[in-house]
């Protein structure tokens, strides 16, 4: 043989070898990056799912992945077994390849019905927040109701300027006039907690919840006769002017919110910021039986 064909050989080969090394270092790439790190397994969508599939008929199109723990979304799932626990229900968006699977995803065919009723009007922009069942009336808002939004606020420091506001005047060494002169109240470093509600009749355009809700079928408490709320948070998207939504996630990133049931019956007048000293010193309003 000669050594032409020797040295082709030889190249064809050491390719080969290469090429293997190359793929078994790939191979192995994801556990190298996960060594160290606590990981879970996940179902992760294989193959696209158009909303509306079935919880049980996307076993072929999902797979099972390590993942880190600190990646791991709330309410996924982490076998495809766990798929049972969403018979019944039905994708309420496209599933695309890559992302988790996880409860918030799947909806009552019905609930799916109710969500292309939704006609959003036209100038509206939707927002969600995560909120937890007690503070969503116990997790039964529904995609279509109308809610209150309650602001409420720790106290905020008050020796700094707030925007588009002129800084407050000096003080003058010289005068009698002290700094606790130039602004009412500068005693008082901080501003007092507050309540408000701040938006009234707000659409809500869509309910996810990050785990659905279980009945205890260890001990016969008569769960069949109550209504269970779930067991993580809810995912809640209002639709709302530009304007008001600035006011909202303002609200939701230094605040806290809380949501209320508010039918289009509900008197919105007679409301006001709400204090330590307007909750104690104000009469109390006597509800109607």
């Amino acid at each position: 043989m000669s050594r032409k064909w020797i040295g082709v050989i030889v190249a064809i080969v050491l390719a080969a070898i290469g090429t293997w090394i190359l793929v078994r270092y790939v191979q192995g790439a994801d556990n190298r990056a996960l060594e160290g790190e606590a990981t879970v397994s996940v179902l992760v969508i294989d193959t696209p799912v158009p909303a509306g599939t079935p919880a049980e008929s996307i076993s072929g199109s999902v797979q099972v992945e390590m993942v880190p723990v600190k990646v791991q979304v709330a309410g996924s799932l982490g076998s495809v077994e766990d798929l049972s626990s969403l018979e019944g229900l039905v994708a309420n968006v496209d599933l695309l390849p890559g992302e988790q699977v996880i409860a918030a995803r799947f909806i009552t065919p019905q609930g799916l019905e109710e969500l292309d009723d939704i006609v959003i009007p036209e100038g509206l922009m939707e927002v969600t927040l995560s909120l937890s069942p007690e503070r969503a009336v116990g997790g039964v808002i529904r995609p279509g109701d109308q809610v209150a939004v309650f602001a409420s606020f720790a106290p905020f420091d008050v020796d700094v300027v707030e925007p588009g506001t002129e800084p407050a005047p000096a003080a003058d060494p010289e005068s009698e006039a002290g700094a606790d002169d130039l602004i009412p109240g500068a005693q008082n470093t901080k501003t007092p907690n507050t309540t408000h509600i701040i938006l009234h009749k707000v659409l809500v355009t869509n309910v996810q919840v990050e785990e659905l809700p279980q009945a205890n079928t260890s001990e016969d408490v008569g769960t069949a006769t109550l209504e269970l709320s779930p067991t993580g948070n809810l995912l809640i998207t209002l639709a709302m002017l530009p304007e008001n939504a600035e006011r909202f996630v303002f609200t939701t990133e230094f605040g806290a919110v809380w949501l209320g049931d508010e039918p289009s019956t509900v008197d919105e007048t007679g409301t006001g910021i709400q204090d330590r000293l307007t909750v104690y010193l104000d009469p109390l309003v006597a509800e109607s039986p």
